[in-house]
Parts: C-alpha cells; structure tokens; sequence
C-alpha cells in the first residue's frame, strides 16, 4: 500500500487543525513495533488526524518511521516538525476523499451526513425540535452539528464539555 496524496490546500487546511492537537501516540527507543502500529491505527479510526511524538535523535530514522507508518496505514503524512508526526487517514480512505464545489475538504456537516450512524460518533447531525415562542405556532425541527466535545441538552440547547478542574494544590502542573 501507498501513501494517500493530499494536495496542498488540504495540508494547509490539516496543518491549522492538528495545531491545537496534542500527541495521542508515543515511539519510544523500540522503534516501530506492531503493538504502536496497531496502536495508531485505533486512534486514526477514532480521530482521522492524530499527532505521534517519536523519541530519537535520528532525522533519518524519524522519517523512515513516518513514511512506514503512512504506507503501512494508508494514511497520508501532513507535517513533520522536529519529533512530532501529523498524520491523516479519512474515515472512509477507500472510497474516493468527498469534495465540495471548491475541491476543499468536506465541511464538517456534510462529513457528519455521510459517516456512518452510531452512538458517540462524531461530528454527527442531530435533529433537535424548539417549540415556538408563540405558543400557537408550530415547534420547529432544526438540524444541528454536534461535535466531539458538545452534547445536546434536553431543551434544544448545545452544550460544551466543562474543562477537567485541576487541583489547588497543584497549580504549577496545569495542562494548557
């Protein structure tokens, strides 16, 4: 298997969003075994754009373990900054990558409309019905997108996950 080919749009596009990402799996001094690779291969289903951290001060061999993991997982490579590896594998890597009117990635409404349904995927479409501020008109059905960290709470209403609150005494050791 080959690397996916992503044009160069897209990598921008996927650059700006694994910014914000931290890494989700770690290569340590045993290189690239089968359980990390099977590792990456759980968090690229769950995720589709992950970050890796490899330890090693080998260049070479970092970016041997990069173009083994895209060609092992059909993913495509995204960046590679130093010890960190972005990777990216669409949901559905088989089928031909969704593109809109712009040849831009698929937004993430019209992502949510062609994943499969299931309990806790994300993004997904929910339909949520608001009764009407006049009390003789009609509720409404409105489609909303419910991502990874939201939830819909029983009036309609979108609701962000809380951050975890950290502990007083430990002020120093704060994730950002």
């Amino acid at each position: 298997m080959s690397a996916l080919k992503v044009s160069t749009d897209q990598r921008a596009e996927l650059r700006s969003q694994a910014h914000a990402l931290k890494p989700v799996v770690l290569v340590g001094a045993e290189g690239l075994t089968d359980a990390v690779l099977t590792e990456i291969k759980v968090h690229l289903g769950a995720h589709q754009l992950i970050k890796i951290r490899v330890f090693g001060d080998e260049r070479e061999a970092r970016i041997a373990i990069y173009e083994e993991i895209c060609d092992k997982l059909n993913a495509a490579p995204i960046q590679h900054i130093g010890k960190l590896l972005v990777i990216w594998k669409p949901e559905a890597a088989e089928k031909p990558a969704a593109k809109t009117k712009r040849g831009a990635l698929p937004s993430a409404r019209e992502a949510a409309v062609e994943a499969k349904p299931g309990k806790g995927r994300a993004p997904r479409v929910v339909t949520v019905v608001k009764p009407s501020e006049i009390p003789m008109r009609k509720p409404k059905a409105k489609a909303v997108v419910v991502r990874g960290n939201e939830r819909v709470t029983q009036g309609g209403n979108i609701k962000r996950a809380k951050k975890r609150q950290t502990s007083a005494k430990r002020s120093h050791q704060s994730s950002k």
